[in-house]
C-alpha cells in the first residue's frame, strides 16, 4: 500500500490517521494509496509557500529555470517504471499507456526551452515604447486522473517556465501518482515552495478548492477534467476575477467521406476510441460517414475492434474502467441506444474492469450516445446523405474539443475543418494525439485559453507596456504637452 503525502514549503506532510483517505484498485477493490486530506487550512498554507517563494523563484534566470525543468523531464523518465507500478494499480492503467504518458510529460518539461525567446526579451511595438511578459504570481493546476502523469504535468511546465510558482491539486482517484509527479520535478533542484502539492478526500474537494481560488496569491487557475466541474471552477473564479484556463469535456468526431480510403479510416478510429478504454478527452465518440460507404466503414470498424477484445477475468491490453460506476453508466448509454433504433454492431460486455470496444451503427439524435461524453470505448456511427449534412452533424454537439476528416482529397478535408467548430482538427489522422508544440485546447463546451506552445506565455503572464517620454525642456514642459 502507498502512502501520499502534501508537500508543502518543501516539507513532506503525512497524512493524519483521521483524516486520511483511501484509493482503492478499480479491479480488485484492495485498498491501494493511503493519502493525506488536505482541508482549507492545508490549501491556504499551499498557497502562502507558493506566495513566499515567488519573488526569487520569478528573478530566477529564466535559462536556469527551463534548466531545471529539463532535468526534471530527464528524472521522470528515468524513473518512469515507479510510476508505471503505481498508475497500473491506482487507475487501472495500461503499462503501455503510463510509459507513453510519461514520454508525453517529459516532452512538455523540455518545450519550455522554446518560450525562452519570449520570456527573456522585450518587444518595442512603437517608439519609446516597451512590451513585457512577467510572471502572473502563484498558480493553481488542478489535474484529473485519466492521463494522470501527463496532465499533473502539463499544469505545472508552463507555469513554472514563466516564473510562477504552483500549488497543483492531485485528483483524489490517483493521488499517489500526482505525487510522484510533484515529488519528481521538485527533486530536480526547485527551491522549497517553488511547486507545492495537495490532495484532498472527495467529500473535500470543494472546500480546497474554494481556500485556494479565493486565496489572494492565487493570480491564475488552470483545470482539466468535466465541463459540469468546469462551469463551476469558472464561476468561481469569476467571483474572484480570476482568469482560468479550462480544458474540458469533448465529443471527438471523425467524419469519413466517399472517397476516405477506409482501411486506414477504420484503424485510426480505434485508436481514437479504444485507447486507454476511450478515457481520453480527445477519444472519437461519433463516427460520421456518407452513406454510400457506410457499410463497408462499419464492418471494417467492427474486425477493428474485435482484435482488441480480451478474455474475460484477463487484463485488458486498453487497461482499465476507472471504476464500476463508470461501466455501469456507458453500459446504460448503450442500452438506451438501442432502445431507440441503434444497432450495437460488437463489443459492450462488461469483464474483468473494462469494456469491450463497442461499435453502435444508426446512431441518432435523440440518443444519449449522440450528444453526452461516454468517456468509455464505445464509438457511434451516424450516417449522412453527403459532404453537407456530415458538416452540419459534425457541428451539432455542445463540444468543441477535436475532429478528424477522412477523405484522399486533403484539400477539400482541410476546408471542411476550417468549417468544424473545433479547438484542433486533424485530416486523415486519430482523434488522439497531441504535441506540446501546439496550442492544446477547445472551444465552446470544451472550454476556453490554451496549453502547449507558445500560446501558454500569455495564459500565465501579465503583459505590461511602458512609455519612455522626454525629459522635461529647459521651460519645464514635456514635448508632448
Amino acid at each position: 500500500m502507498y502512502e501520499t503525502r502534501l508537500i508543502i514549503a518543501g516539507r513532506h506532510v503525512a497524512p493524519d490517521p483521521v483524516v486520511a483517505f483511501e484509493r482503492r484498485d478499480p479491479v480488485s477493490d484492495a485498498v491501494v494509496t493511503r493519502a493525506a486530506a488536505a482541508r482549507a487550512g492545508d490549501a491556504r498554507a499551499a498557497a502562502v509557500a507558493a506566495a513566499s517563494a515567488f519573488a526569487d523563484w520569478a528573478a530566477t534566470p529564466v535559462r536556469e529555470r527551463i534548466g531545471l525543468l529539463t532535468a526534471a523531464a530527464d528524472a521522470l523518465v528515468s524513473r518512469a517504471n515507479e510510476v508505471v507500478e503505481i498508475a497500473c494499480a491506482e487507475v487501472g492503467s495500461a503499462p503501455d499507456w503510463v510509459r507513453f504518458n510519461t514520454g508525453l510529460a517529459a516532452a512538455m518539461l523540455r518545450q519550455t526551452a522554446d518560450l525562452a525567446e519570449l520570456l527573456d526579451g522585450t518587444e518595442t511595438p512603437l517608439p519609446g515604447h516597451i512590451l513585457r511578459r512577467r510572471p502572473a504570481g502563484v498558480v493553481l493546476g488542478i489535474a484529473p486522473w485519466n492521463a494522470a502523469v501527463t496532465l499533473a504535468t502539463r499544469a505545472v511546465a508552463a507555469p513554472l517556465a514563466c516564473g510562477n510558482t504552483v500549488v497543483l491539486k492531485g485528483s483524489e482517484l490517483c493521488p499517489k501518482t500526482h505525487e510522484w509527479v510533484a515529488e519528481t520535478i521538485c527533486g530536480a533542484g526547485l527551491p522549497d515552495g517553488v511547486l507545492n502539492y495537495i490532495t484532498n478526500a472527495p467529500d473535500h474537494a470543494e472546500e480546497v478548492v474554494d481556500a485556494l481560488i479565493a486565496h489572494p496569491a492565487v493570480r491564475r487557475v488552470n483545470f482539466t477534467g468535466s465541463t459540469r466541474v468546469g462551469r463551476e471552477i469558472a464561476t468561481l473564479a469569476a467571483q474572484h476575477l480570476k482568469p482560468c484556463l479550462l480544458e474540458l469535456s469533448g465529443k471527438g468526431t471523425a467524419v469519413v467521406l466517399a472517397d476516405a480510403d477506409l482501411d486506414h479510416a477504420a484503424a485510426a478510429i480505434a485508436h481514437g476510441s479504444f485507447f486507454n478504454q476511450g478515457q481520453i478527452c480527445m477519444s472519437t465518440e461519433r463516427v460520421i460517414v456518407e452513406a454510400s460507404v457506410a457499410d463497408a466503414l462499419v464492418s471494417r470498424l467492427a474486425r477493428e475492434a474485435e482484435a482488441l477484445r480480451f478474455a474475460p477475468g484477463n487484463p485488458s491490453p486498453l487497461g482499465a474502467l476507472i471504476g464500476p460506476s463508470a461501466a455501469v453508466r456507458i453500459r446504460a448509454m448503450i442500452d438506451e441506444a438501442v432502445s431507440k433504433g441503434a444497432v450495437l454492431v460488437t463489443g459492450g460486455e462488461l469483464s474483468g474492469g473494462g469494456l469491450q470496444p463497442a461499435v453502435l451503427d444508426r446512431v441518432a439524435p435523440g440518443m444519449m450516445l449522440y450528444d453526452q461524453e461516454a468517456f468509455g470505448p464505445v464509438t457511434g456511427v451516424i450516417r449522412v446523405a453527403d459532404a453537407e449534412e456530415a458538416l452540419a452533424i459534425a457541428n451539432d454537439t455542445e463540444f468543441g474539443l477535436v475532429a478528424s476528416v477522412f477523405s484522399r482529397d486533403t484539400d477539400a478535408a482541410r476546408d471542411m475543418l476550417c468549417q468544424i467548430e473545433t479547438g484542433i482538427g486533424h485530416v486523415n489522422g486519430s482523434t488522439v494525439y497531441d504535441d506540446p508544440r501546439l496550442p492544446f485546447g477547445g472551444v465552446k463546451a470544451s472550454g476556453y485559453g490554451r496549453f502547449g506552445g507558445r500560446d501558454a506565455v500569455a495564459e500565465f503572464t501579465e503583459c505590461q507596456w511602458m512609455a519612455i517620454h522626454d525629459q522635461p525642456s529647459s521651460g519645464g514642459r514635456t514635448n508632448n504637452q
